[in-house]
């Protein structure tokens, strides 16, 4: 029997039209190191396994469109999903395979756009304020938050953070996610405060807290809303890929859209 695409559902008060879901690593058919429901497609995995993956979360999750896939880049680009206009296809290249923009963020205020992020280890998270009507993703591993990508995304939705939820995702936990001072220095420099999500251990080096440093910048940019639990990726191997744990892995998808 086929194991259906495995998803979690985020529980937070958005308005009923806002749908979101988070996939888990189990209901696909790709194999070895991506088994089995890698929805990335520069990792190395089979491109048509790929686009089966991609074909089966749809169907799963009845979406009303293809996800906006994004070239992620560990930066703060927050693009505009709604005046990107639809790239021209060859009849050779499906549509889930094709190009997709740079960027490590997406808004929407058109019902039916499906945003999506793609992560293994760094920080999916999701945005919209509580009627509904908009809606944003980011990807934030700890380069993209220490720049800023949570303040673009925000900025972006043009809603009164008052008035915004966020949910955070499956992330590496500061029990796996050893850092080096300079990881440390890049979000202590701007915010001293930031020094909470480190703690020092014996290698002379420093575990780091990415859901907390998240929670913190929310705060700061006035979301006090921050939902999800934000379960370790490293510590769950049946249930999320990690980069960190086996560097040649799949990646899970954050996904985001308004009911049209």
């Amino acid at each position: 029997m086929t194991l259906a695409p495995q998803y979690l559902v985020p529980a937070w008060p958005v308005a009923t039209r806002v749908r979101s879901a988070m996939t888990l690593r189990l209901g696909g058919v790709s194999r070895g190191a991506f088994a089995s429901l890698n929805l990335a497609q520069h990792v190395g995995d089979d491109p048509a396994d790929v686009v089966e993956n991609r074909r089966r979360l749809r169907a799963a999750l009845a979406l009303p469109s293809e996800p906006l896939w994004l070239e992620q880049v560990h930066g703060t680009s927050v693009l505009n999903a709604d005046r990107l206009s639809p790239t021209p296809q060859q009849p050779s290249v499906p549509a889930a395979l094709a190009p997709a923009p740079q960027g490590d963020g997406a808004v929407s205020r058109q019902p039916g756009r499906v945003l999506a992020v793609l992560v293994a280890d760094c920080l999916p998270v999701l945005l919209a304020p509580r009627d509904g009507s908009a809606i944003a993703v980011a990807h934030a591993g700890w380069r993209g938050l220490a720049a800023g990508v949570l303040d673009a995304a925000v900025a972006a939705l043009r809603s009164d953070p008052g008035e915004l939820c966020a949910w955070l995702g499956p992330a590496i936990g500061p029990a796996h996610f050893e850092v080096g001072p300079e990881v440390r220095a890049a979000f202590c420099h701007s915010d001293p405060g930031a020094q909470i999500g480190f703690v020092p251990n014996a290698r002379g080096r420093w575990q780091c807290d990415l859901p907390a440093l998240a929670r913190r910048r929310l705060a700061a940019l006035g979301i006090a809303e921050v939902h999800g639990e934000a379960p370790c990726t490293y510590s769950q191997p049946e249930r999320f890929y990690s980069y960190r744990r086996e560097r040649i892995t799949g990646r899970l998808a954050a996904l985001l859209w308004i009911e049209p």
